[in-house]
């Protein structure tokens, strides 16, 4: 009996072991597609960084668990995945785009999901997921699907609101970066429009240690590494 049990606790630890390795296999799966956007669109290497924390912050000041937020930590900076399938002279494209353009940047979102979605593992579901559904509208008037209100996926209307935000305070090939208090205006003004009400408001409670978080992130970037910290 005494050997039973200790074969019996040898094998539980080897399968829980081997668990780990699975999970830490995606996880560095999904770190190398977030390496290749980040050398796809040479502007937003710390942003995508950036959103995955902010995403998780502001998916706990919602109420999501702290299992649920960390996982979106890991899956939103996959957002703008897509990308990858942009053309160059569209995706740097200094000026404003014509409506071909446009069409093909609003594709990103749908490539994004293709290259996610097609798996079984929760992780790239969730980051297919959020590709899918980050330039979706409240009112119903965003991209891909036009969906709206309650209908987006909630990690997608958490991305959406922390991409938005993060995105205006960033210098960009096409303008310089807003101030945070202008971007925060920005942001109130579409509440209940572009974004979930509720997320803008917590936003807007919790902006200076947002602000904070970010400015952490800014004066110490993280490595891709440890935004996939089990922690």
């Amino acid at each position: 009996m005494e050997c039973i049990i200790s074969d019996l606790g040898r094998m539980y630890h080897e399968r829980n072991e081997a668990l780990r390795e699975v999970a830490r296999a995606h996880h560095e799966a999904l770190l190398r597609l977030a390496r290749a956007a980040d050398f796809r669109d040479d502007d937003t290497g710390v942003h995508i960084l950036r959103i995955g924390f902010l995403a998780e912050a502001l998916a706990l000041l919602a109420g999501q668990t702290a299992e649920a937020a960390r996982m979106l930590r890991w899956a939103a900076p996959m957002h703008d995945i897509g990308k990858i399938g942009v053309p160059d002279d569209v995706l740097k494209k200094p000026g404003a785009y014509s409506a071909e353009e446009r069409r093909v940047m609003n594709s990103h979102p749908l490539m994004g999901a293709q290259i996610l979605g097609r798996s079984r593992i929760p992780l790239f579901q969730l980051a297919a997921e959020v590709a899918l559904n980050h330039h979706e509208r409240w009112d119903g008037a965003g991209y891909p699907l036009g969906l709206a209100g309650a209908a987006i996926p909630l990690s997608g209307r958490i991305v959406a609101v922390v991409d938005f935000f993060d995105a205006l305070t960033m210098d960009r090939c096409y303008r310089p970066a807003f101030d945070d208090a202008t971007a925060l205006q920005m942001l109130a003004e579409q509440r209940g429009l572009a974004f979930d009400p509720m997320l803008v408001d917590l936003l807007l409670a919790n902006a200076s240690e947002m602000i904070a978080l970010r400015e952490r992130i800014n004066q110490d970037p993280p490595s891709f590494e440890s935004l996939m910290d089990q922690g």
